[in-house]
């Protein structure tokens, strides 16, 4: 590959080799966490521009750097041009001059002052093409075969804008390499490189592989800096759907539970007014926690405090017939839990388990650090569930399917939820999941 005469097949071998380093080298800025995030955003501030075109001309300015200091033994690796075109056509102007002139430092080192002005020139192209785009996704949709969608939108709506700006984008592409191949013609070759069959009256069909080359040098990035961008945005999205879930699923409240409440107020008002305003105190704590912004985890001390708030209405409720025991290992309050995980089982052990005994029962509220797991129950001593319903519990109890699908949705299958029932004697609901602290809440 050095400057003695190369053959047709070593030509079109070194144009492949091109095309895979073209490949590679956006392969290795995708893996750049700050790139990843600015190919994410069409908008950037001015510092972002400029960070963008650092990441690039670090890159394509190393490829011109190992061409000149193996003294174009390996021409195949020289991306200058190709990736100064980019910078303009993804950071817009300031990242495209900027970028080209960063891109071009090694070779004007070594004397080929030309190559300075024609890459800065064609990194402000690229911003002009950035501009002119209709919409910024059609430079990631960008793709050097003909593209029948384009002509269906131009026939059905009129919609010129689309394939003007494809052709524009072809256009300056071979614009580019155009004035790479011709300027060393013009000025001489030892002021600009390029890559160019090295003998006289080269075949037709080599010059157009030259310029196809380029072409697919060109695309080749936007193409793998677009699967990138799908594939972080179909992360975010099921990020979002995730988050959407478990606020539906955190949310959910019985509103029989508010109607009673309510009800036992009115009649409060009038036999105990005291005792209904700290019923109101209470189911405001209630209702605040519901309605605020929510953590997908919280302090297993905030869950029960919580817990304390709802069972207060009920004990109000229901007077000596219900009471509560804790059994909390203090290791454990800190240990960060699913939010709003515990009241379903609570009001499970209420509403199915208490309320239709006659003399009432006791609800259990136990915490157990188990190595790096933390076990969590609630246990009451009530009627029990039947054999033939607790098969099914997981599908149609309400609660429970909330609690199993919101530990599935945070942990995977990285918990355990068990529920042991004997009719007539109580049921005991046990969660197992890996102790988190309130270190990491941030992430949650």
């Amino acid at each position: 590959m050095g400057e003695r005469a190369a053959m047709p097949e070593q030509y079109l071998v070194i144009l492949f080799v091109k095309l895979a380093v073209s490949a590679s080298l956006a392969s290795i800025l995708t893996r750049v966490a700050a790139v990843q995030r600015m190919l994410l955003q069409e908008e950037r501030t001015l510092r972002q521009r400029l960070v963008l075109a650092l990441a690039f001309s670090t890159v394509f300015g190393t490829s011109v750097a190992t061409r000149v200091v193996s003294r174009n033994s390996y021409q195949a690796v020289d991306l200058g041009l190709e990736g100064s075109l980019l910078c303009g056509l993804i950071g817009g102007y300031v990242t495209g001059l900027s970028g080209g002139i960063l891109i071009s430092l090694p070779a004007m080192l070594r004397g080929e002052v030309l190559t300075m002005p024609l890459f800065a020139g064609i990194g402000v192209f690229g911003g002009l093409l950035r501009d002119l785009a209709p919409d910024k996704e059609e430079i990631w949709r960008f793709s050097p075969f003909f593209d029948i969608g384009i002509v269906r939108s131009f026939l059905r709506r009129g919609d010129y804008h689309r394939p003007l700006f494809h052709l524009a984008f072809l256009g300056t592409v071979l614009f580019a390499e155009f004035l790479r191949l011709n300027l060393p013609k013009l000025f001489g070759a030892q002021f600009l490189f390029a890559l160019y069959p090295n003998w006289n009256q080269p075949h037709p069909l080599l010059v157009l592989a030259t310029y196809g080359a380029t072409l697919f040098a060109v695309t080749f990035p936007l193409k793998v800096w677009n699967n990138t961008r799908n594939e972080r945005k179909l992360e975010a999205q099921q990020a979002l759907l995730v988050e959407a879930r478990l606020a539906a699923l955190t949310r959910q409240i019985n509103p029989h539970f508010l109607f009673n409440t309510l009800n036992s107020v009115s009649t409060l008002i009038r036999i105990n007014p005291e005792q209904a305003r700290k019923m109101i105190h209470k189911l405001s704590n209630i209702l605040r926690r519901l309605l605020r912004k929510q953590e997908n985890l919280s302090p297993l001390r905030e869950e029960l405090s919580f817990i304390e708030d709802y069972l207060a209405i009920e004990i109000v409720r229901f007077g000596d017939k219900l009471r509560v025991q804790e059994d909390v290992d203090p290791l454990t309050l800190d240990k960060l839990v699913p939010s709003m995980i515990l009241q379903p089982l609570v009001e499970n052990s209420i509403k199915h388990g208490l309320s239709s005994k006659v003399d009432g029962g006791v609800i259990r509220i136990r915490s157990q650090s188990l190595g790096r797991r933390l076990l969590l129950s609630v246990e009451d001593d009530g009627v029990g569930i039947p054999e033939e319903k607790l098969a099914n519990l997981f599908e149609q109890g309400i609660g429970v399917s909330n609690v199993n699908e919101r530990l599935k949705v945070l942990y995977g299958h990285d918990f355990r939820l068990s529920i042991i029932s004997r009719p007539g004697e109580g049921t005991r609901t046990e969660i197992e999941i890996p102790q988190l602290t309130t270190a990491l809440r941030a992430v949650s």
